[in-house]
């Protein structure tokens, strides 16, 4: 499915930033992941506004940019983070959700994002190596549906969402990227996930030709993907994605294929 939207008819369709307060914020909990060497990861965790006794919920994993990078442990709840969090939507999506943020000087995935391609590197960098055991632990932990674990993310993490998904084909049961790019030579491995991609088609950060290439390039492999490019938008393509109810609907309909 591919879908071009002019800002205009963005707006046009109330699909905006949420207005909730601002103290959303508060309701995530500051944690802090420690692997068995000692590697540390700080992370927010969001759990839902109650949890019924033996049932299981979905886990959101999302991914935050460039810019709020660091080890505040609050940065990362910049964008996108309070649609996840209003309480209308935990009323009517109950679920985990976790917000790891990567140190100032690393990243989700080993590219440039100005690249007009990468190759996937054999191992994955620190804070995703991370972040994938902390999605481990937490199953573990908390009553998750193995079924249902979503990942996204924005820009940087739009990179490391796909880079998650390579690494790990069988794992999830959706993506969402949002302006970030792939290995293309990977498609044929996560065909079977279904994954909504968001772009603008005037992205000088991240080129729009990633988001493109690896949306064609699963459709060349017998996928199915969602494709939504903003027209006449910039980087800022998160603001708009994150925003659409129509997003969230989709999202938490997924479910892990049986193997």
């Amino acid at each position: 499915m591919y879908q071009r939207w002019a800002w205009s008819t963005v707006v046009a369709l109330g699909i905006t930033a949420a207005s909730d307060s601002a103290d959303f914020r508060d309701l995530l909990e500051k944690k802090t992941f420690t692997d068995a060497p000692g590697a540390t990861l700080n992370y927010r965790l969001l759990k839902p506004a109650e949890i019924d006794a033996g049932k299981k919920y979905p886990l959101v994993v999302f991914l935050h940019g460039g810019g709020e990078r660091g080890d505040d442990n609050t940065a990362q709840l910049v964008h996108g983070i309070r649609e996840f969090a209003a309480a209308s939507h935990r009323q009517k999506y109950p679920c985990f959700l976790i917000a790891p943020q990567s140190p100032r000087d690393k990243t989700w995935a080993d590219n440039k994002w100005t690249t007009k391609e990468h190759a996937l590197p054999e191992k994955p960098v620190e804070p995703m190596r991370l972040t994938l055991e902390l999605i481990d632990s937490l199953v573990k932990e908390f009553p998750i549906d193995a079924d249902r674990i979503y990942i996204t993310g924005l820009s940087m993490g739009g990179y490391g969402t796909w880079d998650a998904l390579v690494r790990r084909p069988n794992f999830f049961a959706a993506a969402v990227p949002v302006c970030g790019g792939a290995d293309v030579k990977m498609a044929v491995a996560i065909k079977h996930v279904p994954v909504w991609v968001f772009h603008g088609d005037k992205d000088a950060a991240v080129p729009v030709s990633r988001s493109r290439e690896i949306v064609e390039a699963l459709k060349k492999a017998g996928g199915k993907p969602k494709y939504t490019e903003y027209l006449g938008v910039g980087h800022k393509s998160w603001e708009a994605a994150y925003a659409d109810p129509a997003l969230h609907e989709w999202l938490f309909a997924q479910k892990r294929a049986k193997k």
